[in-house]
């Protein structure tokens, strides 16, 4: 089989088209195969299925029958191996065309097909991102303290208007069209103002409230159903207020592990920055990414945008399913329409593919490389814990058209570490980042 790559300059977009011969002989096994596949189906009066000659067959059918069920099968096949022998970074399905050798001879075909675009990005050695600050301060830690100190503090009944953070006892009638609704009727029941529990509105009208007060309001019914809106009558009864243990060393070493606040502070204290600094650390990359994607000028390919729809579509339907959840429930439960959702997925799609672009022009602007010890190093991660050997499994990934794939990602990975070395990485206050929270763990590839 020969082929011959050529540009296409009256297509719009990034195109190239594979010219491929197939000799005659390489054809011949193929149309072999198709006559047997032929005679499995075909039933002629005196012979089982598969037993038919095949010279009957070409005279009930046309000799030429296979050959075009031949072709049907083996274009795809030709035009896959042609594309990885030539390396073409193929986007999107190709369009075949047959120029000769349809009905006999050696057979010659067109492969038109849209390739990723090469593009040039300006301004990516400029960039100054922001992201969250790696810094814990004291008063989130006493806000932390506060935590646990309420799961140990009593409600106290108070003279006073209630705020939020406050239990007010109340007696609930909801109605529509005057008829009691099931399930929003009781006495008696605590409500925490600002829980949103029940309705936003029941905290906007008892915020402020007094003991004897009654407030009405119409407010949709819980749960989010279509139904008609209800009528709410509240009366209140009480305010109570939650009153915290004093923070002293025994109540400390009474409620938690440790025996002193100091030593309790300087534990949270510790958890709080283990997890803001990787919070830090993750976030470096992604408005890295961002940032480099908003300097990508024009409309990027659609056929791109919509594979990488697919293939978030597919990874969340994937962990849906082991939890059990459909996508219409998984909907439902985030309070996302359809078309939102949908949008949602093309706008991290459009941005994720101006990204791959971007590092890929990144790459080739700096003159970054891959050698082949990196490629193996990545093989070996890939390959992981099972029997096959580096040699064949980059064998067996050259062979499937893959090994351009496994370094073009380390090429973007390149790129994209050589932004984060030449980016201004601060926090919200203008802070630089320490370089230390710059760097990723060995391996850890989640901003791929």
């Amino acid at each position: 089989m020969n082929t011959e790559p050529e540009g296409l300059d009256e297509k719009t977009g990034d195109f190239v088209v594979l010219e491929v011969t197939v000799t005659e002989d390489e054809l011949a096994p193929m149309v072999d195969r198709a006559w047997k596949e032929i005679a499995a189906e075909v039933k002629l009066p005196g012979f089982r299925p598969g037993r038919a000659p095949r010279k009957l067959l070409e005279a009930q059918l046309g000799s030429d029958y296979a050959r075009a069920e031949a072709l049907r099968k083996a274009l795809p096949e030709f035009y896959a191996e042609a594309a990885i022998t030539h390396d073409v970074d193929v986007i999107a399905p190709p369009e075949l065309s047959i120029t000769s050798g349809e009905e006999s001879g050696d057979l010659t075909f067109t492969a038109t097909v849209e390739v990723r675009p090469t593009i040039v990005v300006a301004g990516y050695d400029g960039l100054r991102v922001e992201v969250p600050s790696p810094v814990v301060t004291d008063d989130e830690i006493d806000a932390q303290v506060d935590r646990i100190r309420s799961q140990y503090g009593e409600l106290v009944e108070v003279e006073r208007v209630a705020g939020d953070g406050d239990y007010v006892r109340i007696d609930i009638h909801g109605t529509r069209d005057d008829e009691p609704v099931e399930g929003l009727t009781a006495d008696d029941y605590k409500y925490l103002i600002g829980s949103g529990l029940i309705a936003p509105e029941f905290d906007e009208h008892l915020g402020g409230a007094s003991v004897g007060d009654v407030v009405q309001f119409t407010a949709a019914a819980p749960g989010g159903d279509d139904e008609d809106p209800v009528d709410f009558r509240l009366l209140v009864k009480g305010v109570e207020e939650r009153v915290l243990p004093e923070l002293t060393d025994e109540w400390v070493a009474e409620a938690t592990e440790f025996d002193t606040v100091e030593e309790l502070r300087d534990d949270l204290r510790s958890t709080a920055a283990a997890q803001r600094e990787d919070q830090t650390r993750s976030s470096v990359r992604v408005r890295i990414g961002a940032a480099l994607a908003a300097l990508v000028d024009g409309d990027v390919p659609a056929s791109m945008v919509s594979q990488d729809v697919q293939s978030r579509l597919q990874g969340l339907a994937y962990q849906l399913q082991g939890r059990g959840i459909a996508l219409d429930d998984y909907l439902r439960i985030t309070g996302r329409d359809p078309e939102t959702f949908t949008a949602e997925l093309q706008e991290a799609s459009d941005e994720a593919v101006r990204t791959d672009l971007a590092l890929r022009a990144v790459a080739a602007a700096e003159g970054l490389e891959v050698d082949e010890d990196e490629i193996d190093h990545e093989i070996v991660h890939l390959i992981g814990d099972s029997d096959i050997t580096v040699e064949d499994a980059r064998e067996q990934l050259q062979s499937e058209g893959q090994l351009s794939a496994v370094r073009s990602q380390l090429l973007k990975r390149a790129a994209m570490e050589w932004l984060v070395q030449h980016t201004e990485v601060v926090d919200p206050d203008g802070v630089a980042v320490p370089a230390e929270l710059l760097e990723l763990p060995e391996h850890d590839h989640d901003h791929d």
